[in-house]
């Protein structure tokens, strides 16, 4: 299209100015607590109440009755409430380990193993890894028997007593009830004749291949993953529950070298299976792209370090694609499957599993540590069966706000008043601050404490970046369906949620349009207006009762003591939108050159940025200086670059009032 106009004439062009003013990256809530089931401090995203019943669990059983933790009730509430991403961090008391797969049976014949096999032994035996004839005899054996090979300490420690043997026999056909028999004669016996030995095959000791194939591991952790236990009717496992798992193999096909994984839930049964997932056509070949380890996904995220210097470390090659599994180990590679022909080698084709079926097991870790004080029994030597001291690790994890990030912060369950809760809750509150990009919502007191207990305790801290709502509430347990009182904490990020929906994080996340908590069926006491006034005064969010209105979250006060615009929780949630927005703008220009171009380049970004900010009732003004009047040559001489952002937040109406003036008849109104 030409540009400029050389003879007369008329030239139409375009300016785009339409340009769509990108976004920060949207950060949602976090929630630090135990859970039924998941990694233990492993903080893990879920985008929908779904994904997080089916990664952490729902329900869970203690004494006679059933429960929920605070995390689930919380979760369920973010997401009903408009919340869209919810990083999630499980603690718990003591150790916690992963289940892993019972054996995954190769395609290299039969195991027998244990004493109860030998039915009939003689003497005279002395064998060490010697292969021999095989013959049989009792109920007609099927298929062809090539021999017998000694695997472990093959021989007998005197005339009668069988010692630590496992034989292997190759071949194909066997059935439940048959006996082999092994001459005497034929085993080289040095001590003489000698009897023959009879072996039975016993259905428990029948196997396929003495070795795995390979090993999966379950991501969640705990004994609640176990679902080893021998299958009962139509397949049925007396251990497996919706919370564990069991594998299959399905379609093997030595030709190709491939098969199919499936992941199915515990309790379902084989006619009426509940597949979670499918991996169709891996294999074990280490060099191709249907690895199992490829597909499926290897790698498993542990802590390390100690105290404030803990991090994430990760093992293994490949991203977990599963949402169950990993592979923990393949015993049975077969690299370059096919030779040159493009024919399965047979070294490798037994090395292919059967089609089979199994269970998990071997994890550790109960969450029924504690006394049973749940809900409103929570206190400071026992909430939901933990301490303070369990949420240590997980707090200093959530430290590193360039892995984790979040808009708001809560852990329901621990109380800043008790003793044991209160350290790790200022370690928490110490991180947030440093962070200085979300907000932490503190739960002061216990359940039925007074109204100036409440205040007193938030009087103990100052921070813009924490906020307290107070009293309690009561709820329906969306998963037990029973009625719970819950710390104020359990609700808010759907408050926060459910406003930034419908509005802007900019605005109130409070009363009756935005502040509504449509879930709850009482507060544990309908504050006075006078109750609110001590409230409010002393930093404390009251949770409000109105006659046809619910229960309404009436306050928005940080729990900073000095009086300034941050003392609103609308204006900290401003601050950290704006902050988030243009250090994002701001990581982009590290180590490009310190020139005129480069500031002009920010300047373009964040000034149509706050110019929408403004536009969307959040600023009453603003201004962003980045020149020479700031990036003075000795500021450039020592590589920074600086910008000044000033900006006037908009203030919300929380004091209105309203004057009725009585006038006498024909008096004139005024102007």
């Amino acid at each position: 299209m030409a540009e400029t106009l050389i003879s007369p004439g008329v030239l139409a062009r375009e300016n785009d100015q339409s340009q769509i003013t990108s976004q920060p990256v949207q950060a949602g809530a976090a929630i630090v607590g135990p859970t039924v089931k998941g990694q233990v401090n492993i903080p893990t995203l879920v985008t929908s109440y779904s994904e997080y019943l089916a990664t952490f669990g729902s329900t869970f059983e203690s004494g006679s009755d059933e429960y929920s933790f605070l995390t689930s009730i919380s979760a369920h509430n973010y997401f009903q409430n408009g919340g869209t991403s919810l990083l999630v961090t499980r603690v718990a008391s003591g150790s916690f380990s992963s289940a892993t797969s019972s054996k995954v049976e190769a395609n290299n014949g039969l195991v027998l193993a244990t004493d109860a096999l030998f039915t009939s032994v003689g003497s005279g035996y002395d064998i060490d890894g010697a292969s021999f004839p095989l013959t049989a005899s009792g109920v007609g054996l099927t298929g062809s028997v090539s021999g017998v090979t000694a695997e472990a300490d093959f021989f007998f420690s005197n005339a009668t007593t069988l010692d630590s043997v496992i034989v292997t026999v190759s071949g194909s056909g066997y059935s439940i009830g048959e006996t082999i028999t092994i001459p005497s004669g034929s085993l080289g016996a040095t001590g003489g004749a000698g009897t023959d030995m009879v072996i039975t095959l016993v259905a428990d000791d029948i196997q396929s291949g003495d070795v795995n194939a390979f090993t999966l591991e379950t991501i969640g952790e705990g004994e609640i993953m176990n679902s080893t236990s021998t299958e009962g009717a139509n397949g049925t496992l007396p251990s497996g529950s919706s919370d564990n798992l069991r594998w299959e193999i399905v379609n093997p096909d030595t030709s190709r070298g491939v098969f199919s994984v499936i992941i199915r839930q515990g309790n379902d049964n084989t006619k009426s299976k509940s597949v979670l997932e499918t991996f169709s056509n891996v294999s074990l070949d280490p060099k191709a792209s249907n690895y199992i380890a490829r597909v499926i996904g290897d790698q498993k995220q542990t802590v390390a370090g100690s105290g404030a210097d803990v991090y994430l470390q990760t093992t293994g090659n490949f991203k977990n694609a599963s949402r169950y599994v990993r592979v923990k180990s393949v015993n049975l590679k077969t690299p370059n499957y096919f030779d040159n022909a493009g024919l399965a080698k047979t070294a490798y084709t037994a090395s292919i599993p059967t089609a089979q079926s199994g269970t998990m097991g071997s994890a550790d870790g109960s969450i029924l540590t504690g006394t049973g004080n749940y809900y409103s029994n929570i206190n400071n030597s026992d909430s939901q069966g933990l301490v303070g001291g369990n949420y240590d690790t997980a707090f200093n994890l959530l430290a590193n706000k360039d892995e984790f990030q979040f808009k708001v912060i809560t852990s329901p369950g621990l109380i800043y008043s008790n003793a044991s809760h209160g350290t790790p809750l200022n370690t928490l509150l110490s991180n947030v601050e440093e962070r200085g990009d979300s907000i932490l919502v503190l739960d002061l007191e216990n359940y039925a404490s007074a109204v100036t207990a409440a205040t007193q305790t938030a009087a103990t801290v100052d921070s813009s970046y924490a906020a307290s709502y107070w009293p309690w509430v009561q709820v329906t347990d969306p998963d037990t369906r029973q009625l719970a009182w819950v710390p104020a904490s359990t609700l808010i990020p759907g408050v926060y949620a459910a406003n930034d929906s419908a509005a802007e994080p900019w605005f109130a996340p409070a009363g009756i349009n935005r502040g509504g908590l449509g879930s709850v069926n009482q507060a544990e006491r309908k504050l006075t207006q006078a109750n609110r006034d001590t409230l409010y005064v002393g930093k404390v969010n009251p949770i409000a009762t109105f006659p046809g209105r619910g229960v309404v979250v009436f306050g928005q006060k940080t729990l900073q003591t000095q009086a300034s615009a941050l003392d609103r929780v609308n204006v900290r949630r401003l601050l950290i939108e704006l902050k988030g927005y243009i250090s994002q703008v701001s990581s982009n220009l590290v180590f490009e050159q310190n020139t005129a171009a480069t500031r002009n380049q920010f300047l373009s970004q964040v000034n149509p940025y706050l110019e929408s900010v403004q536009q969307r009732q959040g600023l009453y003004a603003f201004k962003v200086v980045m020149d020479d009047t700031n990036n003075t040559a000795d500021v450039i001489d020592r590589n920074q670059l600086i910008g000044a952002i000033y900006i006037q937040p908009t203030k919300t109406a929380e004091f209105i009032y309203l004057d009725f003036n009585i006038l006498p008849t024909g008096a004139t109104f005024p102007a």
